[in-house]
Protein backbone atom coordinates (compact mmCIF):
# COMPACT_ATOMS: atom_id res chain seq x y z
CA UNK A 1 0.00 0.00 0.00
CA UNK A 2 1.67 3.21 -1.09
CA UNK A 3 3.27 5.16 1.38
CA UNK A 4 1.28 3.43 4.55
CA UNK A 5 4.30 2.61 6.30
CA UNK A 6 3.55 2.46 9.95
CA UNK A 7 5.73 5.67 10.89
CA UNK A 8 3.36 7.36 8.30
CA UNK A 9 0.10 5.81 9.86
CA UNK A 10 1.29 6.86 13.36
CA UNK A 11 1.72 10.34 12.30
CA UNK A 12 -1.71 10.58 10.29
CA UNK A 13 -4.16 9.19 13.04
CA UNK A 14 -1.71 10.92 15.59
CA UNK A 15 -0.73 7.88 17.59
CA UNK A 16 2.15 6.93 19.34
CA UNK A 17 3.94 4.53 17.61
CA UNK A 18 6.10 2.05 19.74
CA UNK A 19 8.63 0.00 17.07
CA UNK A 20 11.96 0.44 16.01
CA UNK A 21 13.58 2.79 13.21
CA UNK A 22 13.34 -0.37 10.85
CA UNK A 23 9.92 -1.74 11.86
CA UNK A 24 8.88 2.39 11.15
CA UNK A 25 9.59 2.05 7.76
CA UNK A 26 7.69 -1.07 6.68
CA UNK A 27 5.00 -1.09 4.63
CA UNK A 28 1.66 -2.55 5.54
CA UNK A 29 -0.20 -5.25 3.03
CA UNK A 30 -3.70 -4.21 4.22
CA UNK A 31 -5.70 -3.46 6.92
CA UNK A 32 -8.10 -5.44 9.17
CA UNK A 33 -10.79 -5.30 12.13
CA UNK A 34 -11.76 -9.26 12.18
CA UNK A 35 -8.91 -11.05 13.55
CA UNK A 36 -10.20 -13.85 11.51
CA UNK A 37 -9.49 -12.41 8.22
CA UNK A 38 -5.81 -11.09 9.27
CA UNK A 39 -2.89 -12.06 6.21
CA UNK A 40 0.61 -11.56 6.67
CA UNK A 41 2.12 -8.19 6.83
CA UNK A 42 -1.50 -6.81 7.90
CA UNK A 43 -2.31 -4.12 10.26
CA UNK A 44 -4.76 -4.94 12.54
CA UNK A 45 -7.57 -2.43 14.05
CA UNK A 46 -8.36 -3.30 18.08
CA UNK A 47 -11.77 -2.05 18.45
CA UNK A 48 -13.97 -2.02 21.45
CA UNK A 49 -17.66 -3.49 20.19
CA UNK A 50 -20.81 -4.04 22.58
CA UNK A 51 -20.03 -8.12 23.04
CA UNK A 52 -16.30 -8.18 21.64
CA UNK A 53 -13.29 -6.13 22.38
CA UNK A 54 -10.58 -6.47 19.64
CA UNK A 55 -8.01 -6.11 22.34
CA UNK A 56 -8.68 -9.69 23.37
CA UNK A 57 -6.65 -11.09 20.12
CA UNK A 58 -4.27 -8.83 19.46
CA UNK A 59 -1.90 -11.89 20.52
CA UNK A 60 -3.26 -14.38 17.78
CA UNK A 61 -3.37 -11.85 15.07
CA UNK A 62 0.47 -11.57 15.57
CA UNK A 63 1.01 -15.05 15.55
CA UNK A 64 -1.02 -15.20 12.17
CA UNK A 65 1.67 -12.83 11.19
CA UNK A 66 -0.01 -9.27 11.46
CA UNK A 67 2.72 -6.37 11.34
CA UNK A 68 1.42 -4.14 13.64
CA UNK A 69 -1.88 -3.00 15.36
CA UNK A 70 -4.22 -0.44 16.15
CA UNK A 71 -4.86 -0.26 20.03
CA UNK A 72 -6.57 1.71 22.71
CA UNK A 73 -4.84 0.11 25.42
CA UNK A 74 -1.15 -1.11 25.46
CA UNK A 75 -0.82 -4.93 24.50
CA UNK A 76 0.46 -7.20 27.39
CA UNK A 77 3.39 -7.89 24.82
CA UNK A 78 4.69 -5.06 24.02
CA UNK A 79 7.26 -6.65 22.12
CA UNK A 80 5.67 -6.23 18.97
CA UNK A 81 5.10 -2.64 17.07
CA UNK A 82 1.61 -1.41 17.70
CA UNK A 83 0.37 2.21 17.70
CA UNK A 84 -1.58 3.46 20.55
CA UNK A 85 -4.29 5.56 20.28
CA UNK A 86 -7.25 7.16 21.57
CA UNK A 87 -10.06 5.51 19.42
CA UNK A 88 -9.49 3.06 16.81
CA UNK A 89 -12.41 4.25 14.70
CA UNK A 90 -11.05 8.02 14.89
CA UNK A 91 -7.90 6.18 13.61
CA UNK A 92 -9.64 4.13 10.69
CA UNK A 93 -11.24 7.25 9.41
CA UNK A 94 -7.97 9.70 9.55
CA UNK A 95 -6.04 6.50 7.73
CA UNK A 96 -8.43 6.12 5.24
CA UNK A 97 -8.16 10.29 4.38
CA UNK A 98 -4.49 9.90 4.51
CA UNK A 99 -4.34 6.38 2.12
CA UNK A 100 -7.12 8.18 -0.48
CA UNK A 101 -4.00 11.09 -0.88
CA UNK A 102 -1.84 8.66 -2.33
CA UNK A 103 -4.12 7.44 -4.46
CA UNK A 104 -4.29 8.71 -8.66
CA UNK A 105 -7.90 6.48 -9.64
CA UNK A 106 -10.68 8.29 -9.56
CA UNK A 107 -13.37 7.68 -7.31
CA UNK A 108 -17.53 8.17 -7.45
CA UNK A 109 -19.31 7.94 -4.62
CA UNK A 110 -23.06 7.32 -4.32
CA UNK A 111 -25.54 7.88 -1.51
CA UNK A 112 -29.52 8.02 -1.26
CA UNK A 113 -32.46 6.99 0.36
CA UNK A 114 -33.17 3.88 -2.15
CA UNK A 115 -31.37 2.48 -4.51
CA UNK A 116 -27.45 3.04 -3.79
CA UNK A 117 -26.52 -0.84 -4.72
CA UNK A 118 -28.47 -1.05 -7.83
CA UNK A 119 -26.97 2.23 -8.84
CA UNK A 120 -22.85 1.30 -7.36
CA UNK A 121 -23.85 -2.09 -9.69
CA UNK A 122 -24.72 -0.97 -12.55
CA UNK A 123 -22.01 2.37 -12.78
CA UNK A 124 -19.57 -0.29 -11.87
CA UNK A 125 -20.65 -2.19 -14.88
CA UNK A 126 -20.61 0.80 -17.18
CA UNK A 127 -17.32 2.07 -15.89
CA UNK A 128 -15.71 -1.52 -16.45
CA UNK A 129 -16.19 -1.79 -20.03
CA UNK A 130 -12.80 0.65 -20.03
CA UNK A 131 -11.31 0.81 -16.53
CA UNK A 132 -9.97 -1.49 -13.85
CA UNK A 133 -12.93 -0.79 -11.43
CA UNK A 134 -13.14 -1.84 -7.05
CA UNK A 135 -16.54 -1.15 -5.79
CA UNK A 136 -18.18 -1.99 -2.38
CA UNK A 137 -18.57 -5.41 -1.15
CA UNK A 138 -21.65 -6.58 0.78
CA UNK A 139 -23.12 -3.66 3.45
CA UNK A 140 -19.77 -1.85 3.75
CA UNK A 141 -21.34 1.48 3.10
CA UNK A 142 -20.86 2.39 7.02
CA UNK A 143 -19.14 4.81 8.59
CA UNK A 144 -17.13 1.67 9.57
CA UNK A 145 -16.79 -0.02 6.14
CA UNK A 146 -16.40 2.89 4.05
CA UNK A 147 -13.13 3.66 5.26
CA UNK A 148 -11.87 -0.18 5.17
CA UNK A 149 -13.22 -0.18 1.16
CA UNK A 150 -11.40 3.09 0.46
CA UNK A 151 -8.27 1.19 2.25
CA UNK A 152 -9.07 -1.94 -0.13
CA UNK A 153 -8.44 0.42 -3.24
CA UNK A 154 -5.39 -0.31 -4.77
CA UNK A 155 -2.57 1.17 -7.44
CA UNK A 156 -4.18 -1.06 -10.31
CA UNK A 157 -7.07 0.16 -10.07
CA UNK A 158 -8.40 3.43 -12.32
CA UNK A 159 -11.82 3.77 -10.84
CA UNK A 160 -13.73 3.12 -7.53
CA UNK A 161 -17.21 3.33 -7.03
CA UNK A 162 -18.34 3.74 -3.52
CA UNK A 163 -21.24 3.00 -1.33
CA UNK A 164 -22.49 5.45 1.18
CA UNK A 165 -25.10 4.70 3.44
CA UNK A 166 -26.05 7.23 6.71
CA UNK A 167 -28.33 7.02 9.72
CA UNK A 168 -27.21 10.25 11.85
CA UNK A 169 -25.87 13.42 11.26
CA UNK A 170 -22.16 13.85 10.97
CA UNK A 171 -21.76 10.37 9.21
CA UNK A 172 -21.70 11.92 6.03
CA UNK A 173 -19.32 14.92 6.60
CA UNK A 174 -16.69 12.28 7.93
CA UNK A 175 -16.99 9.50 5.08
CA UNK A 176 -16.78 12.21 2.61
CA UNK A 177 -13.14 13.64 3.78
CA UNK A 178 -12.14 10.04 4.15
CA UNK A 179 -13.38 9.16 -0.04
CA UNK A 180 -13.23 12.53 -1.28
CA UNK A 181 -14.77 11.75 -4.17
CA UNK A 182 -14.41 12.78 -7.64
CA UNK A 183 -17.79 12.41 -8.85
CA UNK A 184 -20.77 12.33 -6.48
CA UNK A 185 -24.05 10.85 -6.64
CA UNK A 186 -27.46 11.26 -4.95
CA UNK A 187 -30.07 8.91 -6.09
CA UNK A 188 -33.44 10.07 -4.09
CA UNK A 189 -34.26 11.72 -0.92
CA UNK A 190 -36.84 9.36 0.81
CA UNK A 191 -38.39 8.74 4.17
CA UNK A 192 -35.48 6.25 5.61
CA UNK A 193 -33.69 6.89 8.78
CA UNK A 194 -36.50 9.73 9.47
CA UNK A 195 -36.65 8.35 13.07
CA UNK A 196 -33.04 10.37 13.61
CA UNK A 197 -32.64 12.30 11.13
CA UNK A 198 -36.02 14.43 11.33
CA UNK A 199 -37.38 14.82 8.07
CA UNK A 200 -37.17 14.54 4.07
CA UNK A 201 -35.04 18.53 4.69
CA UNK A 202 -32.90 16.52 7.26
CA UNK A 203 -32.33 14.07 4.78
CA UNK A 204 -31.11 15.88 2.14
CA UNK A 205 -28.83 17.72 4.70
CA UNK A 206 -27.21 15.26 5.46
CA UNK A 207 -26.67 13.58 2.49
CA UNK A 208 -25.51 16.67 0.45
CA UNK A 209 -22.31 16.42 2.38
CA UNK A 210 -21.02 14.20 -0.55
CA UNK A 211 -20.86 17.51 -2.26
CA UNK A 212 -18.32 18.75 0.57
CA UNK A 213 -14.77 17.33 -0.13
CA UNK A 214 -15.33 17.53 -4.32
CA UNK A 215 -12.15 18.36 -5.99
CA UNK A 216 -11.98 21.50 -7.95
CA UNK A 217 -13.03 19.65 -11.26
CA UNK A 218 -15.47 17.67 -9.07
CA UNK A 219 -18.89 17.36 -9.92
CA UNK A 220 -22.41 16.27 -8.77
CA UNK A 221 -24.75 13.88 -10.43
CA UNK A 222 -28.40 13.81 -8.82
CA UNK A 223 -31.75 12.28 -9.92
CA UNK A 224 -33.65 15.05 -11.35
CA UNK A 225 -36.91 13.87 -10.99
CA UNK A 226 -36.85 14.03 -7.04
CA UNK A 227 -38.80 16.84 -6.09
CA UNK A 228 -35.73 17.83 -3.17
CA UNK A 229 -32.95 17.53 -5.51
CA UNK A 230 -34.47 19.22 -8.59
CA UNK A 231 -33.83 21.87 -6.54
CA UNK A 232 -30.41 21.92 -6.05
CA UNK A 233 -28.61 24.45 -7.93
CA UNK A 234 -25.00 23.22 -6.96
CA UNK A 235 -23.21 21.17 -5.38
CA UNK A 236 -21.74 23.06 -2.93
CA UNK A 237 -20.19 25.56 -5.89
CA UNK A 238 -19.37 22.62 -7.76
CA UNK A 239 -21.67 22.05 -11.33
CA UNK A 240 -24.26 19.74 -11.25
CA UNK A 241 -25.93 16.91 -13.39
CA UNK A 242 -29.37 15.57 -13.58
CA UNK A 243 -30.61 12.57 -15.02
CA UNK A 244 -34.26 11.05 -14.80
CA UNK A 245 -37.62 10.69 -17.63
CA UNK A 246 -38.16 14.47 -17.07
CA UNK A 247 -37.49 16.57 -20.12
CA UNK A 248 -35.47 18.94 -18.25
CA UNK A 249 -32.77 16.59 -16.92
CA UNK A 250 -29.18 16.40 -18.77
CA UNK A 251 -29.71 12.71 -19.61
CA UNK A 252 -33.05 11.84 -20.13
CA UNK A 253 -34.68 8.50 -20.46
CA UNK A 254 -37.31 8.14 -23.42
CA UNK A 255 -39.21 5.24 -25.49
CA UNK A 256 -39.12 3.23 -22.10
CA UNK A 257 -40.69 -0.18 -23.07
CA UNK A 258 -40.87 -2.55 -20.02
CA UNK A 259 -40.35 -5.97 -20.78
CA UNK A 260 -42.24 -7.62 -18.08
CA UNK A 261 -39.70 -9.21 -15.34
CA UNK A 262 -37.09 -9.44 -18.42
CA UNK A 263 -36.19 -5.76 -18.02
CA UNK A 264 -36.10 -2.92 -20.39
CA UNK A 265 -35.44 -1.35 -23.33
CA UNK A 266 -34.89 2.50 -23.59
CA UNK A 267 -33.07 5.13 -25.68
CA UNK A 268 -30.92 7.67 -23.48
CA UNK A 269 -30.48 11.49 -25.40
CA UNK A 270 -28.96 14.09 -23.81
CA UNK A 271 -25.98 16.81 -24.16
CA UNK A 272 -24.29 14.82 -21.65
CA UNK A 273 -23.51 11.94 -23.84
CA UNK A 274 -22.27 14.35 -27.00
CA UNK A 275 -25.91 15.24 -27.81
CA UNK A 276 -25.91 11.79 -29.28
CA UNK A 277 -28.71 8.92 -28.32
CA UNK A 278 -28.02 5.56 -27.01
CA UNK A 279 -30.10 2.75 -27.08
CA UNK A 280 -29.99 0.13 -23.98
CA UNK A 281 -31.51 -2.71 -22.37
CA UNK A 282 -31.09 -3.65 -18.75
CA UNK A 283 -31.97 -6.95 -17.56
CA UNK A 284 -33.30 -5.98 -14.60
CA UNK A 285 -36.62 -4.63 -14.28
CA UNK A 286 -38.59 -1.81 -13.12
CA UNK A 287 -38.33 2.35 -14.04
CA UNK A 288 -35.91 2.85 -11.05
CA UNK A 289 -33.17 0.11 -13.22
CA UNK A 290 -33.52 2.84 -15.89
CA UNK A 291 -32.93 5.47 -14.03
CA UNK A 292 -29.75 3.61 -12.78
CA UNK A 293 -28.78 2.85 -16.26
CA UNK A 294 -29.09 7.29 -16.81
CA UNK A 295 -27.14 7.56 -13.83
CA UNK A 296 -24.76 5.32 -14.83
CA UNK A 297 -24.32 6.55 -18.88
CA UNK A 298 -23.99 10.08 -17.42
CA UNK A 299 -21.19 9.23 -15.13
CA UNK A 300 -19.05 7.36 -17.54
CA UNK A 301 -19.67 10.25 -20.18
CA UNK A 302 -17.84 12.37 -18.00
CA UNK A 303 -14.86 9.77 -17.42
CA UNK A 304 -14.91 9.17 -21.24
CA UNK A 305 -16.49 6.30 -21.92
CA UNK A 306 -18.13 5.79 -25.47
CA UNK A 307 -21.50 5.66 -26.36
CA UNK A 308 -20.99 1.70 -27.31
CA UNK A 309 -19.41 0.36 -24.37
CA UNK A 310 -22.06 2.61 -22.48
CA UNK A 311 -24.78 0.32 -23.72
CA UNK A 312 -22.96 -3.12 -23.38
CA UNK A 313 -22.08 -2.02 -20.03
CA UNK A 314 -25.80 -1.59 -19.07
CA UNK A 315 -26.67 -4.57 -21.16
CA UNK A 316 -24.12 -6.50 -18.48
CA UNK A 317 -25.92 -5.32 -15.15
CA UNK A 318 -26.58 -8.84 -13.52
CA UNK A 319 -29.64 -8.74 -10.25
CA UNK A 320 -27.92 -9.37 -6.84
CA UNK A 321 -29.38 -11.76 -4.15
CA UNK A 322 -31.95 -10.23 -1.90
CA UNK A 323 -32.36 -7.25 -4.58
CA UNK A 324 -35.46 -7.15 -7.48
CA UNK A 325 -33.15 -10.68 -8.06
CA UNK A 326 -36.04 -12.81 -9.96
CA UNK A 327 -35.77 -16.48 -8.95
CA UNK A 328 -37.89 -18.91 -10.73
CA UNK A 329 -38.62 -22.60 -9.75
CA UNK A 330 -40.81 -25.25 -10.25
CA UNK A 331 -44.06 -23.92 -8.51
CA UNK A 332 -42.86 -19.69 -7.90
CA UNK A 333 -41.46 -16.66 -9.70
CA UNK A 334 -39.96 -14.92 -6.88
CA UNK A 335 -39.16 -11.40 -6.39
CA UNK A 336 -35.97 -11.59 -3.70
CA UNK A 337 -36.36 -7.97 -2.46
CA UNK A 338 -35.56 -8.63 0.44
CA UNK A 339 -31.93 -7.13 2.04
CA UNK A 340 -33.68 -4.03 2.91
CA UNK A 341 -37.24 -2.05 2.70
CA UNK A 342 -38.43 1.87 2.83
CA UNK A 343 -41.76 3.23 2.33
CA UNK A 344 -40.43 4.17 -1.50
CA UNK A 345 -38.26 0.82 -2.02
CA UNK A 346 -41.58 -0.74 -1.16
CA UNK A 347 -43.95 0.83 -3.09
CA UNK A 348 -41.48 0.32 -6.38
CA UNK A 349 -41.29 -3.21 -5.56
CA UNK A 350 -45.22 -3.83 -5.56
CA UNK A 351 -45.06 -2.23 -8.84
CA UNK A 352 -42.42 -4.78 -9.86
CA UNK A 353 -44.40 -7.25 -9.18
CA UNK A 354 -47.76 -5.62 -10.99
CA UNK A 355 -46.04 -6.52 -14.13
CA UNK A 356 -45.51 -10.16 -13.35
CA UNK A 357 -47.44 -12.81 -15.02
CA UNK A 358 -49.81 -15.16 -13.10
CA UNK A 359 -51.62 -14.75 -9.76
CA UNK A 360 -50.04 -11.46 -7.63
CA UNK A 361 -48.65 -12.23 -3.78
CA UNK A 362 -47.37 -10.17 -1.64
CA UNK A 363 -45.68 -11.21 1.34
CA UNK A 364 -44.50 -7.89 3.01
CA UNK A 365 -43.28 -6.91 6.35
CA UNK A 366 -41.52 -4.58 8.72
CA UNK A 367 -40.00 -1.50 7.78
CA UNK A 368 -37.55 0.18 10.69
CA UNK A 369 -36.14 3.56 11.69
CA UNK A 370 -39.27 5.22 10.06
CA UNK A 371 -39.79 7.42 13.15
CA UNK A 372 -43.00 8.88 14.67
CA UNK A 373 -44.68 8.11 11.61
CA UNK A 374 -44.35 4.29 11.45
CA UNK A 375 -47.51 3.95 11.61
CA UNK A 376 -49.14 5.80 9.64
CA UNK A 377 -46.52 4.69 6.96
CA UNK A 378 -46.91 0.91 6.76
CA UNK A 379 -50.44 1.75 6.45
CA UNK A 380 -49.64 3.73 3.22
CA UNK A 381 -47.75 0.91 2.02
CA UNK A 382 -50.79 -1.18 2.62
CA UNK A 383 -52.88 0.69 0.78
CA UNK A 384 -50.50 0.96 -2.04
CA UNK A 385 -50.88 -3.04 -2.57
CA UNK A 386 -54.33 -2.39 -4.17
CA UNK A 387 -52.58 -0.84 -6.75
CA UNK A 388 -51.77 -4.29 -8.67
CA UNK A 389 -54.75 -5.77 -7.31
CA UNK A 390 -52.69 -8.59 -6.10
CA UNK A 391 -54.66 -11.92 -5.04
CA UNK A 392 -53.27 -12.03 -1.94
CA UNK A 393 -51.21 -9.91 1.05
CA UNK A 394 -49.29 -10.93 3.55
CA UNK A 395 -48.08 -9.52 6.47
CA UNK A 396 -45.48 -10.54 9.21
CA UNK A 397 -44.48 -8.62 12.00
CA UNK A 398 -45.35 -6.07 14.76
CA UNK A 399 -45.36 -2.95 12.59
CA UNK A 400 -46.92 -4.83 9.46
CA UNK A 401 -50.06 -5.34 11.45
CA UNK A 402 -50.61 -1.54 10.07
CA UNK A 403 -49.67 -3.19 6.19
CA UNK A 404 -52.20 -5.31 7.10
CA UNK A 405 -54.62 -2.28 8.33
CA UNK A 406 -53.99 -0.49 5.24
CA UNK A 407 -54.46 -3.39 2.52
CA UNK A 408 -57.91 -4.09 4.30
CA UNK A 409 -58.64 -0.63 3.89
CA UNK A 410 -57.93 -0.63 0.48
CA UNK A 411 -60.65 -3.36 -0.13
CA UNK A 412 -58.22 -5.87 -0.93
CA UNK A 413 -59.62 -9.16 -0.28
CA UNK A 414 -57.31 -11.53 1.02
CA UNK A 415 -55.15 -10.09 3.89
CA UNK A 416 -53.09 -12.36 6.12
CA UNK A 417 -50.79 -11.13 9.22
CA UNK A 418 -48.86 -13.46 11.17
CA UNK A 419 -46.94 -12.05 14.41
CA UNK A 420 -43.53 -14.55 12.69
CA UNK A 421 -42.46 -16.12 10.12
CA UNK A 422 -43.18 -19.18 11.77
CA UNK A 423 -46.41 -18.64 11.85
CA UNK A 424 -46.52 -18.03 8.48
CA UNK A 425 -44.53 -20.93 7.41
CA UNK A 426 -47.24 -23.56 9.40
CA UNK A 427 -50.17 -22.41 7.07
CA UNK A 428 -48.18 -21.01 3.82
CA UNK A 429 -49.24 -23.84 1.68
CA UNK A 430 -52.84 -23.06 2.06
CA UNK A 431 -52.05 -19.37 0.57
CA UNK A 432 -49.86 -20.05 -2.06
CA UNK A 433 -50.79 -21.57 -5.75
CA UNK A 434 -48.69 -23.06 -7.85
CA UNK A 435 -47.65 -20.25 -11.02
CA UNK A 436 -47.74 -17.66 -7.88
CA UNK A 437 -45.67 -14.52 -9.11
CA UNK A 438 -44.90 -13.82 -5.09
CA UNK A 439 -42.80 -10.85 -3.70
CA UNK A 440 -40.47 -11.00 -0.61
CA UNK A 441 -39.48 -7.44 1.03
CA UNK A 442 -38.91 -6.76 4.79
CA UNK A 443 -35.95 -4.34 5.94
CA UNK A 444 -32.51 -6.74 6.52
CA UNK A 445 -33.44 -7.52 10.17
CA UNK A 446 -36.74 -9.39 9.61
CA UNK A 447 -34.85 -12.07 8.10
CA UNK A 448 -36.73 -12.88 5.00
CA UNK A 449 -34.41 -14.64 3.23
CA UNK A 450 -36.16 -17.54 5.32
CA UNK A 451 -39.23 -17.04 3.64
CA UNK A 452 -37.37 -16.86 -0.13
CA UNK A 453 -35.53 -20.29 0.72
CA UNK A 454 -38.87 -22.08 2.25
CA UNK A 455 -40.17 -20.82 -1.30
CA UNK A 456 -36.91 -22.63 -3.05
CA UNK A 457 -38.01 -25.82 -1.28
CA UNK A 458 -41.65 -25.91 -0.86
CA UNK A 459 -43.68 -28.73 -2.52
CA UNK A 460 -47.21 -28.14 -3.78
Amino acid sequence: MKNMTLKNIASAVNGELVASAEQGDMLISGVQLDSRKIEEGNLFIATVGERVDGHDFIGQVYEKGALAVICEKRPADDSKPYILVDSSFTALEKMAEFYRKQLKCKIVAITGSVGKTSTKETVAAVLEQKYNVFKTSGNFNSNIGLPLMVLSIREEHEAAVLEMGISHFDEMVRMSRAARPDIAIITNIGTSHMENLGSQEGILEEKSHIFDFLPSDGIGVVNGDDPLLSKLGSAKGHKIYTFGFGDKNDIIIKNFEPCGLRGSNFRLASKAVGGKKIDAHINLPGNHMALNAACAALVASKMGISEKLIAEGIDKVRPMSGRSNIVSTDNFTIIDDCYNANPASMKAAIDLLGIADGRKICILGDMFELGETEAALHEEVGRYCAKIDPDAVVCIGNLSQNIFNGAQEAGIADVFHFDTKDDFFKVMGRILEKGDSILVKASHGMHFEEIVNKLKEIEL
